[in-house]
């Protein structure tokens, strides 16, 4: 297996990384309003995700990095091809960043409920759009011989590719309803589980559609691979764990499912990167875009010293932050009656 097919699988792994990380962030993002009823909940379900949000979005920085250091070709062409999706992603993480900060800093419900709009508004943008993104990458963009973007923002938003956004933002719905079933307490909590048994049989229907589409646009029949099966089967199975209370292992089968979604559309490309729909010849592949062998080298020794301190360091805080949210625990404090205060 040569350097270059190894960092492909790295990219991949990253992808699916930030995608189970960050998924369940942008499902409780677009959620905290329907879980939450009242302020409280809704600062609850805003709390289960406080300490992760911003760790989490760096596997997206790391990933992007990546590719520019591996497959130069590759980061070219799918960043300036697809640089109003990316600019939307940006302002919808800008969006939910802003409102975490943001929220709380007034005792105004009309200022905390525009900021309960940015989050929900933000989280669905960013998952729609890097589905979007990722649907182009196996459908296929107008790329020309020399490895350039010929065709314009129209082109990026075609029935496959935004249903791939639907499927994305469907994953991480679902993702975050188990999330906030496991972090939280009292009706939040039932309401979430509820959330997930409902959402979850609906989202199954939604990924068997997409790898249908991908398998039909592909031309490889109707048979499904190991990891597609694996990903509809992980799905099905949290509209029962979740109806059974079983908090944890729903949550992990919509991480098992989520992870499995992504990897397929990696499965799927390789050895492409990018398909070109103007001429498969045309198709930007492991080979052809990615960086020297030298170069290659030097980043395979940092990623083996830096990547298992990313590792622990995401392991220890998730650790650290493993408890429950309760209303209780992010309630306001309340001000004393100035009358029941002794005078002196």
């Amino acid at each position: 297996m040569s350097l270059a097919t190894v960092w492909f699988i790295l990219i991949a792994v990253l992808w699916i990384g930030f995608f189970v990380l960050e998924g369940f962030d942008l499902g409780v993002g677009a959620l905290h309003s329907v879980v939450g009823r009242t302020e409280s909940e809704r600062r609850a379900a805003i709390e289960t995700i406080g300490p992760f949000w911003d760790g989490n979005e760096v596997w997206l920085v790391v990933a992007a990095a990546a590719m520019f250091a591996a497959f130069p070709g590759w980061y070219a062409t799918m960043f300036s091809g697809f640089y109003l999706l990316m600019v939307l992603a940006l302002v919808g993480l800008i969006a939910r960043g802003v409102s975490f900060e943001f929220r709380g800093k007034v005792e105004s419900p009309r200022w905390r409920r525009t900021w309960d709009i940015a989050m929900t508004a933000g989280s669905v943008i960013v998952a729609v759009g890097l589905g979007v993104a990722l649907g182009n990458l196996v459908h296929g963009v107008p790329i020309g011989s020399n490895q350039e973007y010929t065709g314009t923002v129209w082109d990026l938003f075609h029935p496959y590719a935004l249903f791939t956004g639907l499927t994305v933002l469907m994953l991480c719905l679902v993702h975050g309803s188990t999330f906030l079933a496991l972090k939280t307490e009292g009706e939040a909590r039932r309401r979430a589980r509820r959330l997930a048994a409902w959402l979850a049989p609906i989202t199954g229907l939604v990924v068997l559609g997409f790898i249908a589409w991908t398998h039909a646009s592909e031309g490889k029949g109707v048979f499904v691979n190991p990891v597609e099966a694996i990903a509809v089967m992980a799905m099905f199975a949290v509209a029962w764990l979740a109806a059974e209370r079983y908090e944890g292992w729903a949550f992990t089968a919509t991480t098992v499912a989520i992870a499995a979604t992504i990897g397929a559309i990696f499965v799927d490309l390789y050895p492409r990167v990018m398909v070109s729909s103007t001429n498969s010849a045309y198709s930007l592949t492991v080979q052809n875009t990615a960086s020297g062998s030298y170069a290659l080298k030097v980043i395979t020794v940092i990623a083996v010293v830096l990547l298992p301190v990313v590792l622990a360091y995401t392991a220890w805080s998730y650790h650290v932050f493993h408890r429950r949210v309760t209303v209780q625990s992010v309630a306001p404090a309340q001000s004393p009656d100035p009358a029941s205060v002794p005078q002196p």
